[in-house]
């Protein structure tokens, strides 16, 4: 089992890891080292710098409405952001633009509905959770004011990838091509999540606040606005929000996930149509992740309970004994070994399939920790530097040989922030994990998102998608 004291001590302040040469991370003063030291870049996308755009939160909404607005709009924007409680409560504290008598009702209903609510709620405890506010409480990159990025996502077979950002655009940046389109839709809101479909150069999946998106975007073309008639809406009643999409291997279909949805929704795009895959416990379903060969389907639950499908007849294997719900996942290459986290917790965990029956070697308790990701400190030249703690992300190299651990620092402490740990990782004959070292980034960048590029052909490519903090 590897710990993290086994690693070559972080970087000190100033410094920022530029890349790997012969299994030892090299470091310089500033990521433009990167350009002197390696001629040419293999890669190299013009810098940007990405500033979240102005606009209200739904939760001060209130302080930025216009008094000239009639209770028929207020009411119309109640509607659709909250739905029938929404509308109540409009109604309700509108006391001198209606009747006594409808604002009476209207408080009676809505102390009816959240009474039913909180008796609902202690079923299922996830439900209690704001739809809108639900969605960074399941999606393992944060929002907020102070970060421009809501997702990110590589494409499969070129180097190019899409940028969803605060305001809910989304840019598309190639490397090949000085044009960076931008994609916005009417119902492209509170976007959580992105994926590009395999073998296909120009679908990308969008989950949205209410409904699945599929962008159809001509590689070819020079447009810097597609029309939003290149986008395909898909959506099912009570399947909102939508939080993850993971397309299978083959790009046939695109599974759809919803934390306060108790079904994961299998579409298939052409027909425009889903079967829902229901069962009961564990909630809604936070994160799906298809395994590369095409044969099993993680998808993990609010609660401490998650599945692993196999998806040739539909059943499901379940894993109800973890002390947290599975925060991440991420599927070795030959899709035989699922490595995941659980919330609060300091390990890594793997599961192994066998190969003939599909089922996992040991039974439904066989998990096994991989990694001890404990706090540990080094002592340097700068003073003490902390690293460890919980879990946020995993990603592992499509080659099988790197594998990136996002771990969570500590707010209140300058010498321990969140930074990101790489392992070397071995199969055979034996499954190992190997300490690699830490990636640290420029002063004030604090990692949120981690993701390896698919068909990189120079090796591991990572790419780190920051928050800055002046």
């Amino acid at each position: 089992m590897c710990s993290l004291a086994l690693f070559p001590p972080p970087l000190p302040s100033g410094q920022v890891t530029l890349y790997e040469a012969n299994n030892e991370l090299v470091s310089g003063g500033s990521p433009d080292c990167y350009e002197k030291q390696v001629s040419p870049p293999s890669l190299n996308f013009p810098r940007e710098t990405l500033k979240p755009h102005s606009r209200p939160e739904s939760s001060s909404k209130a302080a930025f409405l216009d008094h000239k607005d009639t209770l028929w709009m207020r009411s119309a924007g109640a509607w659709r952001d909250a739905g029938l409680s929404g509308l109540l409560d409009e109604i309700t504290n509108s006391a001198e633009e209606v009747p006594k008598w409808l604002t009476v009702s209207s408080g009676c209903v809505l102390a009816l509905l959240r009474w039913m609510s909180s008796f609902h709620g202690s079923l299922f405890p996830h439900l209690t959770v704001n739809i809108t506010a639900s969605i960074p409480h399941f999606v393992f990159l944060s929002f907020s004011k102070s970060f421009a990025v809501r997702s990110f996502a590589w494409h499969p077979h070129t180097d190019k990838f899409a940028v969803a950002l605060l305001d809910d655009s989304i840019k598309i940046y190639n490397s090949r091509s000085a044009t960076a389109p931008t994609l916005k839709h009417r119902l492209q809101r509170n976007v959580s999540a992105m994926q590009w479909k395999p073998l296909c150069a120009s679908a990308l999946a969008v989950a949205c606040h209410t409904c699945l998106l599929v962008w159809h975007v001509d590689p070819t073309s020079l447009s810097t606005r597609p029309s939003s008639g290149c986008a395909q809406v898909l959506s099912h009643p009570g399947h909102s929000p939508v939080t993850s999409i993971a397309w299978s291997p083959s790009g046939s279909l695109l599974v759809s996930a919803s934390p306060v949805d108790t079904a994961m929704m299998v579409w298939d795009v052409a027909a425009e149509n889903c079967v829902p895959l229901q069962r009961v416990g564990g909630g809604g379903v936070t994160n799906v992740s298809w395994s590369p060969d095409g044969s099993r389907l993680l998808a993990a639950t609010p609660s401490a309970l998650f599945r692993v499908w196999e998806t040739r007849m539909w059943t499901c294997e379940r894993w109800p004994c973890l002390k947290g719900r599975c925060q991440s996942g991420c599927w070795s290459p030959d899709g035989s070994r699922l490595l995941f986290s659980v919330q609060g917790e300091m390990v890594i965990y793997v599961l192994i399939f066998d190969e003939s029956s599909g089922k996992v070697l040991g039974g439904p308790k066989s998990a096994a920790v991989v990694a001890d990701l404990s706090e540990t400190t080094f002592s340097g030249t700068g003073g003490e530097i902390t690293v460890g703690g919980e879990v946020q992300s995993l990603a592992w190299d499509p080659s099988g040989e790197r594998l990136a651990v996002l771990l969570k620092g500590n707010a209140e402490s300058s010498g321990h922030s969140a930074i990101i740990a790489v392992f070397k990782t071995r199969s055979s004959p034996v499954f190992e994990l190997l300490p690699c070292g830490f990636v640290r980034g420029e002063a004030g960048a604090e990692p949120r998102l981690i993701q390896f590029h698919p068909h990189f052909q120079h090796g591991a490519l990572l790419t780190v998608v920051s928050a800055f903090f002046v």
